[in-house]
């Protein structure tokens, strides 16, 4: 799907799948390419419980109306993130368990993009062949790095790596990261959650974007975690920022 807005043609990918090993899939993803809103949810806290958290995430985020002012729509986002998060304590509490998610947000109007996040759930800018990390991890490893108190390097493979230090749901005031930029003319944004970023090289990431439109790129980078083994739940998307000079081809 290819949605042309000044001043940029916009299009995007989503897939999902729930791995070669678990029988369900805790995922959730929103794709409102129409409002220039992408964003994927990892749920936590077994069959019901991770999905429903998850699938609260998107439901918030796909019910809301997203203001004409850029900062006003960020705050929006954040607002309608921390509703899911009380919406998830709430039942979480009723259920007598622990549930949860991760869930990262790419908001792009105009000429600008922010990335809106909480737990290891990631987004990437691929730009002038460069796939740059817009997001960090909230999991208690990255934080030990961030603190000086373990090197990246260690940090790489650590067995504690996936043990995330923020996520919604968890606690009753959640803190939501953002960062923002300038959309430029051929960028690709892909987001994602650890199923992904945790199988697949990042070197392959960059050629599959290269070499493929969005909704092809998906589908290829999920088989390529499934040919990896996929043992974690996998969701995918990407969103490409063609150049002004094709906002007259009709969609593909």
């Amino acid at each position: 799907m290819a949605v042309s807005y000044q001043p940029f043609r916009i299009e995007s990918g989503a897939k999902t799948h729930e791995g070669r090993v678990r029988d369900h899939n805790e995922d959730s993803f929103v794709a409102k390419e129409g409002q220039g809103l992408w964003a994927v949810a990892d749920g936590m806290g077994g069959h019901e419980g991770g999905e429903w958290a998850s699938a609260k995430i998107v439901e918030k985020l796909d019910e809301m109306e997203l203001p004409e002012d850029f900062d006003a729509a960020c705050d929006a986002i954040a607002e309608a993130i921390r509703k899911a998060n009380r919406a998830i304590i709430v039942e979480a509490r009723r259920r007598a368990k622990q549930m949860g998610s991760t869930v990262v947000a790419l908001f792009v109007r105009d000429e600008r993009y922010a990335v809106l996040w909480v737990g290891d759930s990631r987004a990437y800018l691929l730009r002038d062949g460069a796939l740059k990390q817009l997001s960090h991890d909230h999991t208690q490893v990255q934080e030990m790095v961030a603190r000086g108190i373990m090197s990246p390097e260690d940090a790489i493979g650590h067995p504690m790596g996936h043990i995330l230090s923020r996520a919604v749901g968890v606690r009753d005031e959640i803190e939501v990261d953002k960062v923002t930029g300038e959309v430029w003319p051929g960028d690709i944004f892909l987001i994602c959650s650890d199923g992904l970023h945790g199988y697949v090289a990042e070197a392959d990431i960059v050629r599959t974007l290269t070499r493929s439109p969005p909704e092809h790129v998906t589908e290829e980078l999920v088989e390529m975690t499934l040919a990896n083994g996929a043992p974690d739940n996998v969701t995918v998307i990407a969103v490409w920022a063609s150049d002004p000079t094709l906002l007259s081809l009709p969609d593909r």
